[in-house]
């Protein structure tokens, strides 16, 4: 199994040990692949839309993103970690999930994330995990990715030396059910009934595409006829 653990901040805090905890539990180190942001990927989207309307390598930070890319495709699992920041992700993870908009359901989504499980992990000293999970939650599940988990917890600490041991042991707990549960299901996913209902709406509405590189897309795939992502041919 291959883990790509891509943490919203440079250093390594208390969520990016959770996160780095539970990609040891699913498999061995050589297999694990880290980035760190905004250290490898520092720039903000600029709006221009040329991913969206001509291609993805049209960005004029494709060569930033490219490696990413493909460690996020060849990847079994994905892990996203972001503490809150003002009840939100890092600017830093925001940017970078900006730079993805194109590979949205509506818009060009790539087949592999059809097979893919997703863990999305948060931390704070008192609250917000919940709107920093939806904000990393939101573009995994509109990138098709079959299986998403969250995880968030209030750590009482500002680092991961001060959290205590009680709350260390129930993160390993917890982590370890994750594992387990992610694990069972490596190999038999299918998307949930809401990815395949968007999914079927946007084939529709690329039967006309406003955009014609998403229509172009949608029938190059197959996927305007019988074919689906999830399916094995």
């Amino acid at each position: 199994m291959k883990v790509t653990l891509i943490s919203g901040t440079n250093h390594k805090g208390s969520t990016y040990h959770i996160g780095r905890m539970l990609a040891d539990k699913l498999t061995d180190s050589e297999n694990i692949a880290e980035v760190f942001l905004p250290k490898d990927m520092p720039c903000f989207c600029l709006g221009c839309a040329m991913c969206i309307i001509e291609n993805e390598k049209s960005c004029p930070h494709s060569t930033r993103l490219e490696p990413i890319t493909r460690l996020i495709d060849s990847a079994d699992v994905l892990i996203f970690t972001s503490p809150v920041y003002a009840f939100h992700v890092t600017g830093a993870m925001k940017a970078f999930l900006d730079h993805y908009a194109y590979r949205w359901l509506s818009h060009r989504p790539e087949g592999k994330m059809f097979s893919k499980q997703g863990v999305c992990i948060s931390t704070a000293a008192g609250a917000g995990m919940k709107s920093t999970i939806k904000d990393m939650r939101d573009s995994l599940s509109f990138w098709g990715v079959a299986k998403v988990y969250s995880y968030g917890i209030s750590v009482q600490a500002t680092s991961w030396t001060q959290v205590s041991e009680k709350k260390k042991a129930k993160i390993d707990k917890k982590t370890s059910s994750l594992a387990k549960a992610i694990s069972k299901r490596e190999g038999k996913l299918q998307p949930t009934l809401k990815t395949k209902v968007f999914f079927n709406a946007m084939r529709r509405v690329n039967k006309q595409p406003w955009n014609p590189v998403d229509g172009d897309y949608w029938q190059e795939n197959g996927w305007m006829g019988s074919k689906r992502p999830w399916k094995k041919s």
